[in-house]
């Protein structure tokens, strides 16, 4: 059973965690679908466009909301047939970030830090690929199923703060960075570790979206209390400017709209209903194809300032 954190253990925001503004507003409410089924308020900036979870358990409680054999990231289970359409799209989303690493980066075969790598797929991917790879990874399960399935021994994210400087061309967060504590401590880090010209791959759920707008509180890609952060990419051009990132471009995640909306029709109506969900994920995308920034996850690919 899991041992929910006590209040004195839980982060409330009196400001902005992205820009430190005061004008915020609490927009609704959401549920944990995935381990507790308590829920937690969702808030929004009005200046940065920025939305967070409220009262969320910190660093050292956050752990407990992850223990499910349903997290994909971490348990690889193909339990269920939203999780097995997820592997089986899987080998395709790997060679399309191994493909956008390369040609944005211009490397062929370089040095990348991978954050939150999960059970080590991509790692593995990019290793194969001949790239110099670091993985960091803070479930002790998904690390072993990373050892288990590649051989890939990934280290604790707190490695980030004693990594050597200069020393990556690419950094890689793939639907990582809304899960992270310390977001502006990173941001510093990533600035530190990426050589000249170094190219940062950060991949997250776009709350702007179409399938978002449909699904309300009950959009899958909130993930309470996993997700600290719901980023829009105003929000996300806000964040990196303020750390010395341009955003360069701007790359879609075309089939996160149809497998986040088949989630979220279990969410609100109690059963998957795949053909709602269809034609919200592809009018989605469709939505997306005249402007990537409507895309339901966003990859954005930035390189440091000057």
């Amino acid at each position: 059973m899991l041992s929910l954190p006590l209040m004195s253990e839980t982060i409330t925001y009196g400001a902005c965690c992205f820009c430190n503004s005061e004008n915020i507003t609490k927009v609704f409410t959401a549920k944990d679908y995935t381990v507790s089924k308590t829920e937690f308020e969702i808030w929004h900036c009005n200046n940065c466009t920025g939305r967070f979870t409220q009262h969320v358990p910190d660093q050292q409680s956050i752990g407990a909301y992850y223990q499910s054999v349903d997290y994909v990231s971490h348990s690889d289970t193909k339990k269920g047939f939203i999780n097995r359409l997820y592997h089986l799209v899987r080998k395709y989303t790997l060679q399309s970030k191994r493909k956008l690493v390369i040609q944005a980066s211009g490397v062929a075969k370089g040095s990348l830090l991978d954050i939150g790598a999960g059970t080590g797929a991509f790692a593995n991917e990019m290793k194969v690929a001949g790239w110099q790879v670091t993985a960091l990874e803070p479930d002790e399960t998904a690390r072993q199923n990373a050892f288990n399935n590649y051989q890939l021994n990934l280290l604790a994210p707190e490695t980030i703060y004693r990594l050597p400087g200069s020393s990556y061309d690419v950094i890689t967060l793939w639907h990582v960075l809304e899960h992270v504590h310390d977001l502006h401590g990173y941001f510093t880090a990533f600035q530190k570790l990426l050589k000249p010209g170094g190219i940062l791959l950060v991949a997250v759920p776009n709350y702007s979206s179409y399938d978002a707008e449909v699904y309300q509180q009950y959009w899958a890609a909130y993930d309470v209390p996993r997700h600290l952060y719901h980023f829009s990419p105003e929000c996300m051009r806000q964040l990196a400017a303020q750390h010395g990132f341009n955003i360069l471009s701007y790359k879609p995640m075309w089939f996160d709209s149809f497998y986040v909306s088949m989630l979220s029709e279990q969410y609100k109506n109690g059963k998957g209903n795949l053909f709602a969900a269809f034609n919200t994920g592809l009018a989605s995308n469709r939505r997306a194809m005249k402007d990537v920034k409507k895309c339901s996850s966003v990859i954005y690919v930035m390189r440091k300032a000057g």
